[in-house]
């Protein structure tokens, strides 16, 4: 099967330090992989370099078999990847549903005119933004709050919001940056959850950065490790649980923690 993300040889060099060389993977349609390692591996910077918000210094992307080097950022959110932040970055001000909505803005395709006179064609589309909105909170049990100031929200409501936000934009491949950051265990399971019935519902592939090991291995088919920039270990929950390399440069840390 022709992978929804490849990517070969990515690396890129601030100045004279090397903070991710030779990255590789190839993600599968619906498939959940984990990304873990020490702080300051080069996790969030593989983010940045499939979303644009770096340009790479060396290697390929390609989403849905087209190259997506040199796009802008939101070019590369229109073809298919979403994400999620590691530190929660919603419109707090804003209601839950309009959080939403905004998300929606790049498929609709009625003209500054149409919109300025109200025309039709805007109320037509903003009705249906409004109606998928909904579905989506629909999807993570958030409809009854759809009114209510985003800040107002518990934090891991606001968390299942950011991830409905993602959503919106009808992502290939949605990447989650420490999804559980700051969740009791409670919350943290409803998470598990939640990310399977993405998966399911939306037909999507799942990246996540993770340091929480139970979710990681929970949810995950496939996991890379990264250290100093590097893959050191990639497979299967099991594998990566028992490779020497890996405990010795990060799950022994979190063992031992």
């Amino acid at each position: 099967m022709t992978p929804v993300l490849d990517v070969s040889a990515l690396g890129i060099n601030f100045g004279g330090l090397q903070a991710l060389d030779d990255f590789n993977i190839q993600v599968q349609k619906r498939e959940i992989v984990g990304l873990i390692g020490p702080n300051g591996a080069g996790k969030t910077t593989v983010f940045n370099l499939l979303t644009n918000v770096y340009q790479p210094s060396r290697g390929g992307i390609r989403l849905g078999g087209e190259n997506t080097l040199g796009k802008s950022t939101h070019e590369v959110t229109r073809h298919g990847i979403a994400r999620t932040f590691q530190n929660i970055r919603l419109f707090k001000s804003l209601s839950v549903i309009d959080n939403v909505r905004i998300a929606l803005h790049n498929s609709m395709s009625y003209s500054l005119l149409e919109g300025c006179l109200r025309l039709p064609s805007f109320w037509k589309q903003e009705a249906a933004a409004t109606a998928l909105s909904r579905e989506l909170l629909a999807v993570f049990d958030m409809e009854d709050m759809a009114d209510a100031p985003a800040k107002s929200l518990p934090y891991g409501a606001q968390r299942r919001l950011e991830i409905a936000r993602a959503l919106a934009t009808n992502p290939k491949v949605l990447l989650l940056d420490e999804p559980a950051a700051g969740m009791n265990p409670s919350e943290t399971a409803e998470l598990m959850r939640t990310v399977h019935d993405v998966r399911d519902r939306f037909d999507v592939a799942i990246i996540l950065i993770e340091h929480d090991m139970s979710l990681v291995m929970g949810i995950c088919e496939r996991i890379l490790v990264l250290n100093y920039g590097l893959i050191i270990a990639q497979g299967t929950p099991d594998e990566i649980r028992n490779n020497p390399l890996v405990i010795e440069a990060y799950l022994g840390q979190q063992r031992g923690e």
